[in-house]
């Protein structure tokens, strides 16, 4: 069973930088694509951003393109999340996951972009 832990969230002020990880246990992990997904208080689960097994392509919703960047080291079985010029509607708790989606979700890591 995989557990996922995000962190690296917290409070910042619009304008301002984040970098989120998310760790992942057991030995599966290179072999996934992996995402980043937020949900925003009332709404459901979005996807932002995925990479892929190697690396070396990524995909971001465009809502954050230009602003945010994902990336991954495998031999740390972790994802990261960097986010620049955030911006009040960017908070959410953010997660990561395969993507797909297919382990168990963690339990997120909290964002807030304060005006």
């Amino acid at each position: 069973q995989v557990h996922l832990v995000e962190s690296g969230g917290g409070l910042v002020q619009a304008g301002g930088s984040l970098r989120l990880s998310c760790a992942a246990s057991g030995r599966t992990f290179s072999r996934y694509a992996m995402g980043w997904f937020r949900q925003a208080p009332g709404m459901e689960r979005v996807f932002v951003a995925r990479i892929d097994r190697s690396g070396e392509n990524t995909y971001l919703e465009d809502f954050v393109k230009g602003r945010f960047t994902i990336s991954r080291d495998n031999a740390k079985n972790t994802v990261y999340l960097q986010m620049n010029s955030l911006k009040v509607e960017d908070t959410a708790v953010y997660y990561c996951n395969t993507d797909p989606s297919s382990w168990n979700w963690g339990q997120g890591t909290q964002v807030t972009v304060s005006s």
